[in-house]
């Protein structure tokens, strides 16, 4: 894609640190480092995001992230967790528009990183909750 800032980078036209390369997926620390290490996974076929992905994509994509995970892992073993992360549209915070999976280390619970799920486990009854697995369960069975 043209002003894809990944692609650009892809294509050595923007500079990046990069960490992994091979045919279909580049890696590269995230210039913003939410925490040390902090890298994107990206396809390289551009695709905006999970909903653009076949299987054989998402095969490639997320089959590097173990062991892109594990180097990680390895380059900083005071590490003491990781965060994976995909984005997929500007409502879920998706700020660049060529799909991505960051990859986030964690250190300590003060290491300026949270995720907040709230729980509205009292707000759906069995009825609802199984509507909303038959309704999805639906879905699935239609796409392919």
């Amino acid at each position: 894609m043209e002003n894809c800032i990944f692609c650009k980078i892809i294509k050595q036209e923007i500079p990046s640190y990069k960490i992994y390369e091979d045919e279909k997926v580049y890696a590269f620390l995230d210039i913003s480092q939410a925490t040390k290490g902090h890298t994107l996974v990206i396809p390289k076929q551009h695709v905006s995001d999970i909903f653009e992905y076949d299987e054989v994509l998402a095969a490639d994509v997320f089959s590097r992230i173990p062991k892109i995970a594990r180097s990680i892992e390895e380059a900083f073993p005071e590490m003491q967790g990781l965060n994976i992360l995909n984005n997929n549209r500007e409502l879920a915070y998706q700020s660049v528009f060529h799909s991505h999976v960051h990859l986030v280390p964690r250190y300590s619970k003060e290491d300026d990183f949270s995720i907040h799920f709230g729980n509205h486990q009292s707000e759906y009854s069995a009825e609802e909750l199984q509507q909303i697995q038959h309704t999805i369960v639906k879905q699935v069975k239609n796409i392919d």
